[in-house]
C-alpha cells in the first residue's frame, strides 16, 4: 500500500525568481538557507511520487473555463509557458496512475474535480521545486486549487479534499511513498490599489493555528482574517489541504521572509509524518 512520508509548504511568487538578488546579500542568506532547508527535508522523505497543490495563474485556465479544483492525470506535464521564467527542466513526468486512483476515489465520496491530461506547471509549482534545489524530481501529480477567481473553494471544502487525498493515498495498492507540497501565500496583495502590503500579524498567528490541533479555531480564523491580509493570501487554502492531509500534526515553520521587495510574507514549512 501506498504511505504518506512527507508534506511541506512554500510560498512562490514571481519576483521570487524576476528579483532574486534584489533583496540584498543578508536576507539572501537567510532564504537561500530556508529553501536548503525545506530541499533537505523533501529528500530525506524518499518520496517515489510528489503531488503539488497550486493555484494557476492563468495559464491553463481562464474565466470561461476555471473548475474549482482540477487533477493533472496526464502521463507528463508541460512546464510554464512564463517567458521570465528560466529554469533547468521543462517537461515532468506524472503518475497517471496514483493521480487517476486519487480521481476516482474523489468521484465515489462525492467530488467532483477536474482532470486534465497535459497541465502545464507554472511559477506557482516550480519556483519551489527549484529553489529547493532538488536536483531529481520523482513523478508528481498537480492538483490546481482555484484562488483566483470568486467563487473559491471555502476553507472547510480544502480541509475535507486534505482528507480526501490522504484516503486515496492509504487506499493505493502500490507500495509507494507519496509526499505532498502545497505552494502559495502567505499575505500578499496583487494588482490591487494596496500592492505589496504584508500582514506580519496575520502570517504569524496563522503559523500558531497551524502548530494547534484545534481545527475550528484554525477555519474560523482563516474566515474571519484572510481576506484582510490580501487577495494573495487566499493562496492559504493549500496549506490548508497539506495540514488535513498530514493529519493536522506536527506543523513547524522552516522559515518567514516577509520582503516587500517580493511583495509577499514568505512562509516554508513541513508537518512531521509519521514513519
Amino acid at each position: 500500500m501506498a504511505k504518506l512520508v512527507g508534506a511541506f509548504a512554500a510560498s512562490h511568487g514571481p519576483l521570487i525568481a524576476r528579483n532574486w538578488e534584489g533583496i540584498g546579500p543578508e536576507r539572501l542568506a537567510s532564504v537561500t538557507k530556508t529553501f536548503a532547508q525545506l530541499g533537505r527535508r523533501f529528500k530525506e522523505c524518499r518520496a517515489d511520487v510528489l503531488i503539488v497543490v497550486s493555484p494557476d495563474h492563468w495559464v491553463n485556465f481562464f474565466i470561461n473555463n476555471l473548475p474549482a479544483v482540477c487533477i493533472g492525470v496526464g502521463e507528463s506535464h508541460g512546464g510554464s509557458p512564463e517567458a521570465w521564467l528560466k529554469l533547468p527542466f521543462n517537461e515532468f513526468p506524472g503518475h497517471p496512475g496514483l493521480a487517476s486512483h486519487l480521481a476516482e476515489t474523489a468521484l465515489k465520496n462525492d467530488f467532483d474535480p477536474s482532470l486534465s491530461h497535459h497541465i502545464q506547471l507554472d511559477h506557482g509549482f516550480l519556483i519551489p521545486l527549484w529553489k529547493m534545489g532538488v536536483e531529481s524530481l520523482p513523478p508528481i501529480v498537480p492538483i490546481i486549487v482555484n484562488i483566483i477567481e470568486p467563487p473559491l473553494p471555502s476553507f472547510k471544502r480544502c480541509f475535507a479534499w486534505g482528507e480526501l487525498i490522504r484516503k486515496a493515498i492509504e487506499s493505493y495498492p502500490e507500495d509507494i511513498r507519496v509526499a505532498i507540497l502545497a505552494t502559495g501565500g502567505l499575505s500578499h496583495s496583487i494588482g490591487e490599489p494596496d500592492m505589496g502590503r504584508l500582514d506580519e500579524a496575520y502570517d504569524l498567528e496563522c503559523f500558531e493555528h497551524f502548530k494547534s490541533s484545534d481545527v475550528p479555531t484554525l477555519m474560523n480564523f482563516l474566515d474571519n482574517r484572510t481576506e484582510a491580509a490580501g487577495n494573495g493570501a487566499a493562496e492559504v487554502r493549500n496549506w490548508v489541504i497539506a495540514h488535513s492531509t498530514a493529519n493536522c500534526k506536527g506543523f513547524d515553520v522552516i522559515g518567514y521572509h516577509p520582503y516587500k521587495e517580493w511583495y509577499i510574507g514568505c512562509g516554508f514549512a513541513s508537518w512531521t509524518v509519521p514513519s
